[in-house]
């Protein structure tokens, strides 16, 4: 992916400077900003956000991927969609890992975090960041995606911050103990 290689070379990533390689890589502005910063963006299929964190962090997210539910509101073969989801990743990750960026990419433990929140995934750290790609569904009735996240904590696509909140969580992560999964950044950027 050209853009995760983009962001390699940017050694403090701020929303500005994010904002400001999307432009230059031709992607359109997705028309949703936060502290006057573009946030969402589009080029092709591809969708790419730019999330701020208390204290300054940013994390870009790219969804690669996108299965949206069907007439009924829901799936109706979920464990279907999983398995395409899955193929779509491992489809997709060659891109990653036959980049220019190979070199640099050193596989990353998964944390119980990570294996509650995706379905399938796979984690490296990129230069002290961390790259994850996953096959993930934030809620019963949401899209599953391919979701790939460029970050500099290997958190930050959890639940942390102002209008991300727990929702109950779909069949597939009926394991986790409190029943809940986290939302990650919705398309709208809040």
């Amino acid at each position: 992916m050209a853009m995760l290689e983009e962001f390699r070379g940017v050694t403090l990533l701020t929303a500005e400077a994010a904002a400001a390689r999307f432009l230059a890589q031709g992607w359109t502005p997705g028309g949703k900003t936060r502290d006057g910063v573009e946030t969402s963006w589009d080029k092709g299929s591809v969708g790419g956000w730019v999330r701020t964190f208390d204290g300054g962090a940013v994390s870009v997210s790219f969804f690669v991927w996108i299965r949206d539910v069907d007439e009924s509101g829901y799936f109706d073969d979920l464990d279907a969609v999983y398995e395409q989801g899955e193929q779509a990743l491992a489809d997709f990750l060659p891109e990653i890992e036959e980049s220019r960026l190979a070199g640099h990419l050193i596989e990353a433990e998964q944390t119980e975090a990570d294996r509650d929140e995706f379905i399938r995934l796979r984690k490296w750290t990129l230069d002290g960041r961390f790259l994850t790609a996953g096959v993930i569904q934030h809620d019963t009735d949401l899209p599953v995606t391919v979701m790939v996240v460029l970050s500099a904590d290997e958190r930050q696509w959890l639940c942390r911050g102002p209008g991300l909140t727990a929702v109950p969580g779909s069949r597939r992560h009926a394991a986790h103990p409190r029943g809940l999964r986290y939302a990650h950044l919705s398309a709208s950027g809040q």
